[in-house]
């Protein structure tokens, strides 16, 4: 299978594009914790071990942003520039670097190595797929795509007990686009097979959205059109295993 998720890590492996794909970061996430009482390292460090776990594994000559490198929004932070500047410095030197803009990523593009590529929230599209953070409708030439995958949502699903213990464990999300809504949309003839995968958030600290306890229509993110019906979603667990389908899941 050309599409792997990552046992028990938050990021993708696109094995015929040799990608490695997550999403949302919020390098800078730690400061605006600590104005609030909450003392918490820096993260950058502990995020590039584990990028460079993952990269080394899966053998990615590709890592793919897809949206919300930075936290603090609007603006940025001159600690934020400098673990960003640390962040690319350490992995520019291992693999290409693709950063899809997120609704945080103001005032991103400044840092960014000349090798670094940057695309708006339209999103890129790489072969037969397509890549936007999902705080706006993705461009039009990504739905000529057979996969999507987007961030912006975190999701994860909540478990609880009789006695009132609840848990949230983050999970992905896979679901295919209604083609004749997005034709509608877009004005377009035809569509590739736009099944869409929703990242779960690679920053654990920011915690996770529970999509079986949202009521519908909550859903945060394009394809309000009624392209997407977010509850006949597949659900993941980050090891693997399918917990159902969102709809049917006990609310």
């Amino acid at each position: 299978m050309a599409i792997k998720f990552v046992t028990n890590q938050p990021a993708v492996y696109i094995t015929d594009e040799k990608i490695l794909a997550i999403a949302d970061i919020q390098i800078g996430l730690e400061h605006e914790l600590y104005k609030k009482g909450v003392v918490i390292h820096a993260q950058v460090d502990k995020f590039l071990r584990t990028l460079d776990r993952l990269i080394r594994t899966t053998k990615a000559e590709r890592l793919l942003i897809v949206g919300d490198l930075k936290h603090i929004v609007p603006g940025i932070s001159r600690r934020e520039e400098r673990e960003l500047v640390r962040f690319f410095d350490h992995l520019t030197k291992k693999v290409e670097i693709t950063v899809v803009k997120g609704n945080h990523d103001t005032g991103l593009a400044g840092l960014l190595p000349k090798s670094v590529k940057i695309y708006d929230g339209g999103g890129v599209k790489i072969g037969k797929y397509g890549f936007f953070h999902g705080h706006a409708w993705p461009d039009k030439s990504l739905m000529g795509c057979d996969h999507l995958f987007m961030g912006h949502l975190q999701p994860g699903v909540e478990f609880s007990n009789d006695i009132g213990y609840r848990a949230t464990e983050q999970v992905w999300l896979k679901c295919r686009l209604d083609k004749q809504a997005i034709r509608k949309h877009y004005k377009i003839k035809d569509t590739g097979e736009i099944e869409l995968t929703i990242l779960p958030a690679f920053n654990k600290l920011l915690g996770s959205a529970p999509v079986n306890k949202m009521k519908k229509g909550n859903y945060r993110g394009p394809f309000t059109d009624g392209s997407l019906d977010v509850g006949k979603s597949k659900v993941y667990l980050l090891d693997g295993t399918f917990v159902g389908v969102l709809d049917k899941m006990d609310k």
